[in-house]
């Protein structure tokens, strides 16, 4: 094994890489019976940190 193979990442460090660059996340289900399609379901989301660096688009509250 080499050292790329034996490295651990706890799993808050993982959180933490992927908010500060941040993540989206894609998906589609569909339940069919007999090739009807009875639910369709679409996951659109982006996962990301606020800062001062990348500011809330939402208004701040008074």
């Amino acid at each position: 094994m080499t050292v790329v193979e034996r490295r651990e990442i706890a799993l808050v460090d993982l959180l933490d890489r992927l908010l500060a660059g941040g993540v989206v996340i894609t998906g589609d289900v569909t339940l069919r019976i007999a090739d009807v399609d009875l639910v369709r379901i679409d996951l659109n989301a982006l996962i990301s940190s606020v800062n001062e660096n990348v500011p809330s688009p939402w208004p701040e509250a008074e």
